[in-house]
């Protein structure tokens, strides 16, 4: 196993994780693994609370590090589409352990953070 490196700029934690622990990347990824590609307005709809311009930021994000890729078909208006990439499909099962790990132990942080 490969000894972590702390030290910025070298440092996995702070240059990967860092880049996706956002508020927005994760429920992004997870959209497209459950829906497969996906267009922007159905992407928007799958996260509500997302604006369009958080929204467009964090797909360009997301595809400069190579974890989704998007299609623009030469049509008018032109059609896009986001579809998870090789190394993005790898992330998910970490993602999946994130999410039963958060479904388990939601309502016991909610509660701490209310007292």
């Amino acid at each position: 196993m490969r000894e972590l490196d702390l030290q910025y700029p070298t440092c996995p934690i702070r240059n990967i994780l860092g880049r996706m622990s956002d508020k927005w990347s994760l429920l992004i990824l997870r959209s497209l693994q459950m829906n497969g590609t996906m267009r922007y307005k159905e992407l928007m709809g799958t996260i509500p609370d997302i604006s369009h311009k958080m929204l467009s930021n964090t797909l360009k994000r997301l595809e400069e590090d190579c974890l989704i890729s998007r299609k623009v078909y030469p049509e008018v208006p032109p059609r896009v589409e986001y579809t998870l990439t090789p190394i993005g499909n790898d992330l998910m099962p970490a993602v999946q352990m994130m999410v039963d790990w958060a479904l388990v132990h939601f309502e016991e942080i909610t509660q701490q953070q209310s007292l």
